[in-house]
């Protein structure tokens, strides 16, 4: 069942609550690798700076349904024709409803049409079975393995994937 509103936004004061909430809810800070139990005037701190960065650092939109601001994502490493996707859908109730496609792709077609990128990359966690399923539902194609990094408190294989323009479909 896909969610029907989505759409993606700048990132705007006011926005920080929304982390604030986010990071309260450990199973989401797991899954995306934040740290648990973070003071929330921490991630008040850390968002509100995200205001003032632009590209090549990072591009991050809110992802928004019926208005309301539930997940984000990032373009991120920017290199020549490049950069690195990455996504977090913020409201666990939303998990497994398509949201996290359709931002996605929106995402996507950002990166190819509007900003003209030939390639996006992503990297994933090997546990992470939903990022991984939802990879390949987006048309990348795995690549290889990066060096393991810590996720849900073990050591994991990080999997690398790949996305060319001409292979993205909306």
């Amino acid at each position: 069942m896909a969610i029907a509103d989505v759409r993606l936004r700048p990132l705007r004061p006011g926005d920080e609550e929304s982390a604030v909430r986010w990071g309260a809810d450990e199973e989401f800070c797991l899954a995306i690798d934040w740290p648990v139990g973070l003071p929330a005037e921490h991630i008040r701190q850390h968002w509100r700076g995200l205001l003032t960065l632009t590209p090549p650092e990072l591009l991050r939109h809110g992802i928004t349904v019926d208005g309301v601001l539930v997940g984000y994502t990032d373009l991120a490493g920017f290199t020549g024709d490049s950069a690195e996707f990455g996504i977090a859908i913020g409201e666990r109730a939303l998990w497994g409803q398509g949201l996290g496609l359709q931002a996605g792709r929106l995402t996507l077609a950002h990166a190819f049409a509007d900003l003209g990128l030939q390639t996006v990359t992503a990297e994933v966690h090997a546990p992470n079975l939903r990022s991984r399923a939802l990879m390949r539902r987006l048309g990348f194609t795995e690549i290889g393995q990066g060096s393991p990094q810590e996720y849900r408190g073990a050591l994991v294989p990080v999997i690398q994937f790949v996305l060319r323009r001409n292979l993205f479909s909306r």
